[in-house]
């Protein structure tokens, strides 16, 4: 089977946002990139997680073009994938999902907020949402128009560094250099969106973190003057 690791990884992937909450029934979908083959490997449309195999993820290259698979339709959101992937040098995974709290924020039409070094961590900032795709944007080439809406956004920003947003209304993307990192991704960016919503709860005028906190706690995790936790340790 081509590409077996690769479909390994993403079938794990899907998995893990079953196992983490992030999901339920079909919704949400993860995806890997293969870079040497330029090939994609995604969930298939619509079907139960229990009754994945490796052998039911649909591969496509990057122009969606199916290449191999059981027979099932790839991901709805399968052109937004491919648009991140050709727009993002250096992802290699990307996770859609619906999951409680990041998606109340989507649906709010609000980033969420650095509010505390929780957050700072993990984003150098709020995480930011797109603004509301036009009529013509969704009655045409939605999904493809999503990837788009994301890509604009990103516009000055730097996705290796920022690696999740809000599609405004709908609900979170995450990415990164594997679809097992994106898949963490998506589980930290729900654990900060439920912190959020519980510290504007407690409090509503609650003020942001400062920008040196902020960036002292991101800079210590990432970066070449990173020093928390070990070196060459996975």
């Amino acid at each position: 089977m081509e590409l077996k690791a690769l479909r390994e990884e993403v079938l794990e992937a899907n998995l893990e946002l079953v196992r983490r909450g992030l999901v339920i029934f079909t919704f949400g979908n993860a995806s890997g990139y293969d870079a040497e083959s330029r090939r994609v490997v995604i969930k298939p449309s619509g079907v139960p997680y229990d009754k994945l195999a490796p052998s039911d993820l649909v591969m496509t290259d990057l122009e969606g073009h199916i290449l191999a698979g059981s027979g099932l339709r790839p991901s709805s959101d399968l052109p937004t994938h491919l648009a991140l992937y050709r727009a993002f040098a250096g992802v290699h995974g990307v996770v859609h999902t619906h999951s409680r709290y990041a998606t109340s924020w989507a649906q709010a039409g609000v980033e969420i907020p650095c509010l505390g070094t929780t957050h700072a961590d993990y984003f150098r900032g709020p995480i930011p949402i797109t603004p509301p795709m036009q009529a013509e944007e969704i009655q045409s080439e939605y999904e493809w128009n999503t990837g788009q809406a994301i890509i604009r956004r990103f516009a000055g920003l730097d996705p290796l560094a920022t690696t999740a947003v809000l599609v405004n209304g709908h609900a979170p993307f995450c990415w990164g250099p594997t679809v097992s990192t994106a898949a963490h991704t998506a589980e930290i960016v729900e654990e900060l969106a439920h912190m959020a919503f519980l510290t504007v709860t407690i409090r509503a005028d609650v003020a942001g973190l400062s920008d040196v906190l902020r960036d002292k706690h991101f800079l210590r995790k990432h970066g070449p003057s990173a020093y928390y936790g070990q070196e060459n340790v996975r």
